[in-house]
């Protein structure tokens, strides 16, 4: 019988599963306009804090206490849930930056990071949980 911890993560899973989707659909847009960048933050956005969450309950249900996304971070790396801790870091500092961010240049340069590196980060998580399933 699976307990309310392993229960949790799979139904945080699910909404990730489908925010990923999205976010995959639109990071194949070649050369977006100006809406599908705001389009393609924002599903980052969104995949992104869906992740650690479901990473937290994933960890959760495997028994370890965990507080923050960076904790999170640090915890599915040590236990080969993620790779590439770094730059896992790195996408969650570029996360909590578009939230904050107008300049054109950095938008481009987060849209850039999203398409050619985050995305593989969250197909890698996405992968390994439905694995896990």
């Amino acid at each position: 019988m699976q307990n309310k911890k392993e229960i949790r993560w799979k139904q945080r899973f699910t909404n990730f599963e489908k925010a990923f989707k999205v976010l995959e659909r639109t990071v194949q847009i070649k050369q977006p306009n100006e809406a599908e960048k705001g389009g393609l933050i924002l599903f980052y956005e969104v995949c992104f804090e869906l992740a650690w969450k479901t990473m937290k309950d994933y960890l959760e249900s495997e028994g370890y206490i965990v507080k923050s996304p960076k904790q999170a971070i640090k915890q599915a790396f040590q236990i080969d849930l993620i790779h590439n801790g770094e730059l896992w870091l790195t996408a969650l500092e570029d996360r909590n930056l578009t939230s904050h961010t107008y300049d054109e240049a950095t938008t481009n340069q987060i849209v850039k990071n999203i398409t050619d590196k985050y995305f593989l980060l969250l197909k890698e998580l996405y992968e390994q949980l439905k694995h896990e399933q």
